[in-house]
């Protein structure tokens, strides 16, 4: 079954290449076409198209749909072409010439657009809770290690005194800054395309404001020309706040493969989160950071594919479109899985609390004992060759007690502020009035 069929056989080649991955991936988006074709048939029924009695029994179905797809039994049949098909397909065999009704007022174009801007909506969701629950993680690790020192690097030469609260810490305030992307990307989900039709609206008298407020979007896409425009443009938002959360655990997840190095020794992995070798029976290989960089490092890509397939496009709807949907579906369950096992595989870590006194990390105090001088009055280049010289000969020793006094430094995280910002940035995504204008728009 297809929506535009005009009793023309379509070469079978070109039907398995023109739907592609379409029917697998619509499967994943079933869930919200139904919300969506029951708020625009809720629509419908105010301004006149459908009767109330009609409505009352599509809106039935609609629900049982609904409730097939929960307990997994919903299926896009052999011979239907996306899930657009399927759901008005079975609402026509069970109601009749009623549902035959439902696609007044639209045009796939949009209709496949509200689907994927209400999945995406909720998938943001879901990332920015994933990312929530390793914020607390690793802001509880920051706090718990916070006066355990870590040598610290640059040029991947020993070079300060950090600690593993500072390192943990780190990590947690980019995640606050990567919520800020987050939430713009979901400011530019949150907007209703419906109405727009295929592009240039219709002659019906829709009422656009009120499936804005039946499926929780904060606002509509006005112009329809640019409503269409918006695909695309979402899933590059999208993949750009995507990216940004995935640098920030690809860096991190790099971190963890290096320092848990024999060479540098500074955390261990829980023996269940490290893999082993066919021939060499010591290794324990930290195989769940590997693939969180490498799957992160993917994602990062994704904007820059998008952007290719989509960036020379005119105004109006290309079929170039649906080959996003094979992008960004798997980088999006991907960034999840990473943020899940991330959450899982941290709390495991093991801190070396001795690290520091190595004999090879001396020197990293020596910018400690410059400024020592310094507040003494001494001028800091004739501090810096003074120690420079201690260095030099030999003669060197260290202060191993470091405890610094400004916000942000080894001795004063002030993770307190951090955690502010991450709670601020989660304050501003509508979740509750979501939820619960989808839950009033299925209530019987």
């Amino acid at each position: 079954m297809k929506l535009w069929s005009k009793n023309i056989d379509v070469n079978k080649a070109v039907e398995v290449f023109t739907i592609g991955k379409d029917r697998e991936l619509d499967l994943y988006l079933a869930k919200y076409d139904v919300l969506g074709s029951l708020a625009h048939t809720q629509m419908l029924t105010k301004i006149g198209l459908l009767e109330e009695e009609d409505f009352k029994i599509l809106k039935k179905e609609f629900i049982n749909i609904l409730d097939s797809i929960e307990e997994g039994q919903f299926i896009i049949e052999e011979g239907i072409e996306d899930v657009h098909s399927q759901v008005e397909f079975l609402l026509t065999n069970r109601c009749g010439d009623i549902g035959k009704k439902i696609h007044s007022g639209r045009s796939r174009n949009d209709q496949v657009l509200l689907d994927l801007k209400l999945f995406f909506r909720d998938e943001l969701g879901q990332i920015v809770n994933l990312s929530k629950y390793l914020f607390e993680v690793l802001i509880s690790l920051s706090e718990k290690n916070k006066e355990i020192l870590l040598p610290g690097y640059t040029h991947l030469q020993a070079a300060m005194p950090s600690s593993f609260g500072l390192w943990f810490g780190a990590y947690a305030e980019g995640l606050s800054d990567d919520l800020t992307l987050l939430e713009a990307a979901y400011q530019v989900v949150n907007q209703n395309p419906l109405g727009s039709a295929a592009g240039y609206g219709n002659s019906f008298p829709l009422d656009r404001e009120m499936t804005t407020r039946l499926l929780g979007f904060k606002s509509l896409n006005v112009n329809s020309v640019y409503a269409q425009m918006g695909r695309g443009k979402v899933e590059r938002t999208m993949a750009f706040a995507m990216g940004s959360v995935a640098a920030t655990l690809s860096k991190f997840a790099m971190d963890v493969c290096l320092y848990a190095n024999q060479d540098f020794q500074f955390i261990k992995l829980a023996d269940e989160f490290t893999t082993g070798s066919s021939i060499m029976p010591h290794k324990k290989n930290p195989d769940v950071f590997e693939l969180i960089r490498a799957k992160c490092n993917k994602v990062q890509g994704v904007y820059s594919e998008i952007q290719l397939v989509t960036n020379n496009l005119p105004s109006g709807y290309f079929r170039d479109m649906q080959i996003v949907k094979e992008i960004i579906f798997p980088a999006i369950f991907d960034l999840k899985q990473c943020l899940e096992i991330c959450t899982l595989a941290v709390q495991n870590i093991e801190v070396n609390k001795e690290i520091i006194y190595k004999e090879k990390y001396k020197y990293v105090f020596s910018v400690e004992e410059v400024n020592k001088l310094v507040l003494q009055g001494v001028p800091f280049r004739d501090a810096y060759k003074t120690v420079s010289s201690k260095i030099e000969d030999g003669s060197f020793e260290p202060d191993l007690n470091v405890k610094h006094e400004h916000i942000g430094s080894v001795g004063n995280l002030r993770n307190d502020l951090i955690t502010r910002k991450f709670n601020e940035g989660l304050q501003k995504f509508p979740f509750e009035e979501v939820n619960e204008a989808l839950s009033n728009l299925v209530k019987e």
